[in-house]
């Protein structure tokens, strides 16, 4: 709740005149001073009246003592783009005096809408009036609110003060998130799926790290191989459930994307990272969020942030993204050479051969790959954008990313995310199946007319 600062001086009363309180102002002044030319007494009179009416008018809203609070409240602090979210507006009257006619105005980006104003009557002592109004953006990003704005008016419509509220606040539009159904990534290494291992499964019996006995320890959790080599006696370490893994790559360059606003295939492409991130950090992964820049948002890693800190923290930093002036995945390549094990989804634009080798490497720096390939022809632009790439030449970029390893979606304008991400699904349950039937060899071979292949597991791509 914060106070509005009380105007104050001549001169801020002067220019708070109406067009009223400055016609009666002109008028008394000509009154008076034709009175002293023609030596008019009555008319020297009105002319004082008429010029007395509006100064007094200033004078009494500028000596005004009661005091005004306002507040604002959101809901949501945090709105999806083409959703509304309505602001509340709260005004108390903390004086013991009763204010007049109140005009109410907060202070909107006009990207929300027009700009809200309320007429508020009488505001008993100690006593509050609530207003509210909706505001809705098609377009990403943060938009101050306020600081609100209070117009007193004395009863004659003389003259008219604006007092301001300091306080201010910030609404953020995210991308678009759309549900996507669980993707089912058996076998894979990091735990992820349905078949989650555990770390100490992964180790023989030669590996187990073991650790001094403590009072209260399970005896037969005692390794004696290690106790006969230290001395001591010596328990096996508590199974750890390894953790999944998941890296959403967002392609930001700006040459690899057409269009302009919320139709653009930039847009399509952050709608896509952030349904992505946010739906596997509710399957339990640590999702993290890296562009072609290099510039990474880590997701839970640490164990203090909950799941929706995280989604939050994940929009609001999509909710800003702009596009990029690079050209490669360099930097990205780097930061996952750094760690980057885990599921890796990206969302790519415009590639040429020397990209996809890149996204080839990057692919196997990580576990299992699933890129949604963005035809940028189907979206309109009004800057100028290289011309269209023959079929054949996009058919063959899609096969060179499905002999990385890749399983490549083909993403259009009229297309939704949910659909290419139950496509994935099948495809990864298809492989699977195919791998239980014709043992590793078959998940390096392409056959006509299937789903595309996962490639090669971690351990083969390392060697």
């Amino acid at each position: 709740m914060a106070k509005a600062d009380k105007p104050s001086g001549l001169r801020t009363g002067l220019q708070g005149l109406t067009t009223r309180g400055r016609s009666f102002l002109a008028a008394g002044i000509t009154a008076v001073v034709c009175a002293y030319v023609f030596g008019q007494d009555t008319l020297l009179q009105v002319g004082v009246l008429l010029a007395a009416l509006p100064l007094c008018a200033a004078t009494l809203l500028l000596r005004t003592r009661y005091r005004v609070a306002g507040g604002r409240r959101l809901a949501p602090h945090r709105a999806s783009a083409g959703q509304e979210a309505r602001v509340h507006l709260r005004l108390d009257n903390v004086s013991r005096v009763p204010t007049g006619l109140l005009l109410l105005e907060d202070q909107v980006p006009y990207v929300l809408g027009p700009r809200p104003r309320f007429v508020l009557d009488r505001v008993e002592p100690r006593g509050f009036r609530e207003v509210s109004y909706r505001v809705r953006s098609d377009l990403r990003g943060r938009y101050p609110l306020g600081p609100l704005q209070l117009r007193v008016a004395d009863p004659f419509g003389m003259c008219e003060l604006t007092r301001s509220f300091a306080a201010s606040d910030t609404l953020t539009v995210v991308p678009q998130v759309q549900p996507l159904t669980p993707l089912r990534l058996t076998g894979e290494w990091t735990g992820r799926g349905e078949s989650n291992t555990r770390t100490l499964a992964l180790a023989g019996d030669d590996d187990v790290i073991p650790r001094a006995y403590r009072q209260g320890d399970d005896l037969r959790r005692v390794h004696w191989k290690s106790t006969a080599r230290y001395g001591e006696l010596m328990v096996r370490r508590e199974e750890q459930p390894l953790k999944a893994r998941a890296t959403v790559l967002l392609d930001t360059r700006e040459l690899a994307h057409r269009g302009t606003g919320p139709a653009s295939s930039f847009e399509w492409a952050v709608s896509c990272a952030a349904s992505a991130g946010v739906h596997l950090m509710e399957l339990g992964y640590q999702t993290r969020l890296l562009t072609d820049t290099g510039w990474s948002v880590p997701g839970t890693e640490g164990g203090t942030a909950t799941v929706g800190e995280s989604a939050g923290l994940l929009l609001d930093a999509l909710a800003v993204i702009e596009q990029s002036d690079g050209s490669g995945f360099t930097r990205a390549e780097e930061v996952l050479r750094a760690g980057g094990e885990g599921l890796l989804v990206a969302v790519l634009g415009e590639l040429d051969e020397e990209q996809i080798a890149r996204l080839g490497r990057l692919r196997r720096r990580a576990g299992a790959g699933i890129a949604f390939l963005l035809s940028t022809a189907d979206w309109a632009g009004l800057r100028p954008v290289p011309p269209n790439a023959p079929d054949d030449q996009a058919t063959r970029r899609i096969n060179l990313l499905r002999d990385a390893g890749w399983i490549v979606l083909p993403a259009g304008s009229n297309d939704s995310v949910p659909d290419l991400w139950r496509l994935a699904d099948r495809s990864a349950q298809g492989s699977s199946r195919r791998l239980a039937a014709h043992g590793p060899e078959a998940q390096s071979t392409p056959q006509p007319g299937r789903s595309p292949q996962w490639g090669p597991s971690r351990d083969e791509a390392g060697s």
